[in-house]
């Protein structure tokens, strides 16, 4: 039977901890201003982390934060490496992570969805009567 938690899920979670806690606290770098680590997925012999990472403000071009990422890439890994008790640490590969880029899009397109369909809608007509009886 499968375990609930596999290790490699945990590992993820606190890489995912240390890395959000790094960039908050010890990264100077302004390319990487206003990234978010937004999940890990660990390989199951724990060699390799995928990173994803979503840019918030979208200010900096992402060219130059995935090469803020790879800069910093060695002191991601010794910051992991003092806090998490591997034989190896793994090696970080860092990816885009769109999602929150296509869930604003998806939300821009429902409200321009809701903004059409309520304008082309006319006000039903309510006579003086009606009113006065919805307003008491």
């Amino acid at each position: 039977m499968p375990r609930e938690f596999p290790r490699s899920r945990r590992v993820g979670e606190a890489i995912q901890r240390i890395l959000s806690e790094a960039l908050a606290a010890r990264i100077r770098d302004p390319r990487l201003s206003g990234v978010t680590i937004t999940q890990v997925e660990v390989s199951r012999d724990l060699a390799v982390a995928r990173v994803f990472y979503a840019v918030l403000g979208g200010s900096t071009p992402a060219g130059e934060v995935a090469a803020g990422l790879h800069a910093a890439q060695g002191f991601f890994r010794s910051a992991v490496a003092r806090e998490l008790r591997v034989r190896k640490v793994p090696e970080l590969r860092f990816r885009h992570d769109d999602a929150i880029a296509r869930a604003q899009s998806l939300d821009q397109l429902i409200r321009t969805a809701v903004d059409t369909d309520s304008a082309a809608r006319p006000e039903p007509a309510v006579d003086d009567e009606q009113r006065l009886d919805h307003e008491r």
